[in-house]
């Protein structure tokens, strides 16, 4: 191995880009319904964060899909391929330092469990946004639900394909009636001591 990839016993370990960073790498994978929250909290996580000198990347389905999954539909094999690539990405920028925050339908315990095993983990936190489907359907901002109800989209998670709740999930959060600001600093709460297990809160 050594001799096939010489270069990996040159490249800055983890450790020192941690201590570069004065952080603790980790992703943190929202999951929930089309129109949960997930981003929304993502971003405002991100700007808290981003307040108390930590650097962060999101990763969710827009931007992701219009990228390094371009070329994936919605079959059961396409979408189990898209969430690999994103751990893939994901295990990278928190082998880096960064805290990873990553909002994807993943709907599937079985999509989810090979998520954490790729990323690793200690370094994956699972935060469940269980807004319920009538409130998803409420808002409703891209109408996909709208077309999903008229039989124009096949497969659609929530409607036309089920969604399995996390038994366990590190954290459960519902984001009806509440701002993101409130959610994303429920999460910051949680997962502060892994980023800066030095810091005081």
């Amino acid at each position: 191995m050594k001799e096939i990839h010489p270069i990996f016993d040159r490249m800055q370990s983890r450790a020192d880009k941690e201590r570069q960073l004065g952080q603790r790498g980790l992703t943190v994978w929202f999951t929930g319904l089309s129109g949960s929250g997930k981003s929304t909290v993502a971003v405002a996580l991100e700007r808290a964060l981003a307040e108390r000198g930590v650097l962060c990347r999101i990763l969710d389905g827009d931007n992701v899909r219009c990228g390094i999954s371009s070329n994936l539909g919605f079959s059961e094999e396409d979408r189990r391929e898209n969430i690999r690539r994103i751990a893939e990405v994901c295990r990278l920028f928190t082998d880096t330092g960064i805290v990873t925050l990553a909002a994807f339908v993943s709907p599937t315990r079985e999509l989810r469990e090979l998520a954490a095993s790729i990323i690793g983990s200690d370094d994956f936190v699972e935060v469940y946004v269980s807004t319920p489907l009538d409130e998803c359907e409420r808002r409703d901002v891209k109408g996909l639900y709208a077309k999903a109800r008229r039989g124009e989209l096949r497969d659609f998670t929530g409607i036309s394909a089920p969604f399995e709740e996390p038994e366990t999930p590190a954290l459960r959060i519902d984001t009806r009636g509440r701002e993101a600001e409130a959610c994303a600093r429920e999460v910051m709460e949680f997962v502060w001591r892994r980023i800066r297990p030095e810091a005081d809160r």
